[in-house]
């Protein structure tokens, strides 16, 4: 599984995202848009990412992506499924998706900014649109805890 981070802005979202996809064994994080990346442009390592990530970002491979639909069509074309975690007309709950294990290999998972989301030109490009089912008054949760939810989901629910 491959992770893509669209537009996300927190330093601390970056580095939880980061190591939890260690956790569920995440081949790359494509960091797209305006996400930051673990290292500023002098090559210094981020406080702010490197204290949350606790070093996953030397055992994760990234890379930067400057167009999030771009990487997605190229993903495409390599034969990746695209799941992306949103709410949405069109979404299914999460937990209903069960790939098989050499499925994994070939999923892109996709979380969104903080606070708008995932734009429409990404989800029109998703072969499925995954919805955390909420209960409380909140309509969302941090992008973080949501590639938690979504990411650990994919690789447990078989």
């Amino acid at each position: 599984m491959v992770v893509v981070l669209h537009n996300i802005r927190s330093l601390h979202n970056v580095g939880s995202i980061f190591r939890t996809a260690d956790a569920v064994g995440v081949e790359k994080i494509y960091l797209c848009g305006i996400t930051p990346t673990p290292v500023d442009r002098f090559g210094k390592p981020r406080p702010q990412l490197t204290k949350v990530s606790l070093g996953a970002e030397k055992s994760v491979d990234w890379g930067k992506a400057g167009s999030t639909t771009k990487l997605i069509d190229k993903l495409k074309t390599t034969g990746f499924k695209i799941f992306a975690v949103e709410q949405d007309r069109k979404s299914v709950p999460h937990y209903a998706l069960k790939p098989k294990s050499r499925a994994l290999d070939k999923i892109a998972l996709i979380v969104g900014n903080e606070v708008s989301g995932l734009p429409r030109s990404v989800l029109g490009r998703a072969d499925k649109v995954l919805e955390i089912p909420m209960k409380g008054k909140k309509e969302s949760l941090n992008v973080a805890v949501a590639f938690g939810i979504a990411a650990f989901g994919l690789v447990y629910n078989k």
